[in-house]
């Protein structure tokens, strides 16, 4: 059977067993009228006052969102909060890139982010985590951290925080407090944030948003600068908004989880051998640092000892900014590269993304269809393949008659998971 595969901007097709196992959300459609819906969240908010009343006329605004590996629909939910608050001179508004540890986004892709009349109509600023004049402290965490967070964020008047709620490997789901920590950290409460002990503990997982301790302390330094009013949304395989919750950023979050949880995760009565995975397409999969999202995703339930087969379009490359190429490129194997990173004092920004990259491969082997050169895939301690059906297909032929496949078409975007689901 033909399965369209999320890969970059377009998708692709492969060619895969009839038995496989298809796997994917449930596709909820979007709101009739999106902005309506996100009109009268602002006018009905969970668990606070609504956002106009919220934000008097002469208050300096801070809107902190996510960046463009992220899929928020900027270009939708910046213009109506603006409008939202058409009271306040928009040169009291600053709308912060929430990189956390990623790369300064471009101006083309601020306008691509946010459509080019919002880029001329507010003041739009990259975080940048290594500028430690961009920060200020706000406070110590219980395990002894010094957290540090935006200037802009932590003077202004008023905070809104915006984002989407998808699950994710470490924090359980996104958005809600996570907008804020690791968004505008500075890059040493990051690194804390995605410590080896943190990705380690096994209740560091999706769909874990009570337990988790990184969800844990991305509440704990939000809480020290908190936002005013959160917007949260969920998204469908087109980037429809499915669902609005805004409001108080812990109670709005927690809903927009629990809505969550009901299209993205399924439940498998046992592993495959093989499982075919993808990070979610564009903009997830721009580079490998993201890959890690499918490979978890897929590790849920593939077979110890079995075969991960990823596509990855990775058009950023490994990519070259921060410290995971090198990181991954260090060690000679899995094993080498994890004891490295779980070395009492071992510490570097980016060592979380390559610590689950050796957890994946310790339990699995990985393929990966992408745009990368093959000594490039071999050099992260991957295997480069160049056709997902024909990967598919040999690998069956090794493995014997009685093989399974299964089948994640939109990667991280669905969370199978063998057993007792963990607890919002």
């Amino acid at each position: 059977m033909k399965v369209h595969l999320a890969y970059g901007r377009h998708g692709i097709d492969a060619e895969l067993p009839d038995s496989a196992v298809v796997i994917e959300p449930i596709d909820a459609p979007a709101l009739p009228d999106e902005h309506a819906a996100v009109e009268t969240a602002f006018r009905a908010p969970i668990g606070t006052r609504p956002l106009r009343e919220i934000v008097g006329t002469g208050d300096r605004v801070c809107i902190v969102t996510s960046d463009i590996t992220r899929a928020t629909p900027n270009e939708r939910l910046i213009p109506w909060v603006l409008d939202e608050l058409a009271h306040v001179p928009t040169e009291q508004i600053t709308v912060l890139i929430g990189l956390g540890s990623h790369r300064a986004q471009t101006d083309e892709e601020i306008i691509q982010m946010f459509g080019a009349q919002t880029a001329h109509r507010v003041r739009i600023v990259n975080h940048d985590a290594f500028d430690l004049e961009q920060t200020v402290a706000v406070g110590t965490t219980a395990e002894g951290q010094l957290a540090r967070l935006h200037r802009e964020w932590v003077e202004a008047d008023k905070r809104i925080v915006v984002g989407f709620i998808e699950p994710h490997l470490y924090a359980g789901f996104s958005g809600g407090a996570k907008g804020i920590m690791p968004a505008i950290a500075d890059i040493d409460t990051i690194t804390c944030f995605h410590n080896a002990r943190k990705v380690s503990d096994p209740a560091t997982t999706w769909l874990n948003l009570e337990g988790s301790p990184v969800q844990r302390m991305a509440r704990e330094v939000a809480a020290m600068c908190p936002p005013d009013f959160c917007v949260n949304v969920t998204l469908n395989r087109t980037k429809g908004i499915t669902g609005v919750f805004c409001g108080h950023y812990i109670e709005a979050h927690r809903k927009g989880c629990e809505f969550c949880r009901e299209t993205a995760s399924r439940p498998m009565p046992e592993r495959f051998d093989i499982v075919v995975t993808t990070n979610g397409g564009y903009p997830l999969d721009q580079n490998l640092y993201q890959s890690i999202k499918g490979l978890t995703a897929a590790m849920g339930i593939v077979k110890k000892g079995g075969t991960i087969v990823l596509a990855c379009e990775c058009s950023d490359g490994l990519p070259d900014h921060g410290n995971f190429k090198e990181l991954i490129r260090s060690r000679a194997t899995a094993h080498d590269l994890l004891q490295m990173i779980l070395t009492p004092g071992f510490k570097t920004f980016d060592q979380w993304s390559a610590q689950s990259m050796a957890q994946v491969l310790l339990h699995a082997k990985i393929q990966i269809k992408s745009l990368l050169d093959d000594h490039v895939v071999r050099s992260a301690l991957l295997e480069p393949i160049h056709d997902v059906g024909e990967a598919v297909a040999q690998t069956l032929r090794a493995a014997g008659p009685n093989a399974t496949v299964a089948v994640l078409p939109e990667g991280p975007y669905t969370v199978p998971f063998i057993g007792v689901e963990s607890a919002i």
